[in-house]
């Protein structure tokens, strides 16, 4: 009597993010990509930590609900803090000048949402991963040869640590770097483990 092998689960990446698409392609993994269309803003009283808990999970749901194979979805959302205030994405150039000059020796919190979803159990893996950065008292002419060269208008808090927005920082705390850049790779290795995935 033979026993039918299982089909491994497709791994989906719910974002459209390059950031975070090109961190899952660190784990050498088959994966997919495909954008959500949920509504990003926060409920009234809704603190920070539960938005990107939130917004992860609703992103991973949000592509759940069309997979016809059994899937493991991952959401993930962040944002940055400072002094109790979300910083968003700027846009323009301008705005993340102004971002930058506000944001001058300070500390800023980054709260990473990561949602890993199981679309044939049921499961749904959530986590928070913060991660600080302490800016430096860098000059204006630093802000705009930054803003010029890395272009960070699609980045919380204008801050790309990956590239030269490392050349702002004072110091950086946190349990995972990757949390910065947008996707907690750690914490992601361990839900996908637990999910099944072979990693190395």
């Amino acid at each position: 009597m033979t026993t039918r092998q299982q089909t491994a689960p497709a791994i989906i990446l719910a974002s459209s993010s390059r950031y975070r698409r090109e961190l899952l392609q660190r784990l050498q993994l088959d994966f997919q990509c495909r954008s959500p269309d949920i509504d990003e803003n926060a409920g009234d009283g809704e603190s920070p930590w539960d938005l990107v808990r939130r917004l992860a999970e609703a992103k991973a749901m949000a592509i759940a609900a069309d997979c016809d194979e059994p899937a493991l979805v991952i959401g993930s959302d962040q944002v940055a803090i400072l002094d109790d205030g979300i910083l968003g994405k700027p846009g323009t150039a301008e705005a993340a000048i102004q971002q930058l000059q506000h944001m001058r020796g300070c500390r800023i919190d980054f709260l990473t949402g990561l949602c890993v979803l199981n679309t044939n159990t049921a499961s749904r893996r959530l986590d928070v991963v913060p991660c600080s950065v302490k800016l430096r008292q860098y000059s204006d002419a630093e802000i705009r040869r930054y803003v010029a060269a890395e272009q960070p208008f699609d980045c919380a808090g204008s801050f790309r640590s990956e590239a030269l927005g490392i050349t702002l920082a004072e110091s950086i705390s946190g349990s995972d770097p990757t949390a910065l850049i947008g996707l907690p790779l750690i914490r992601l290795c361990e839900m996908l483990r637990l999910e099944g995935v072979e990693l190395p």
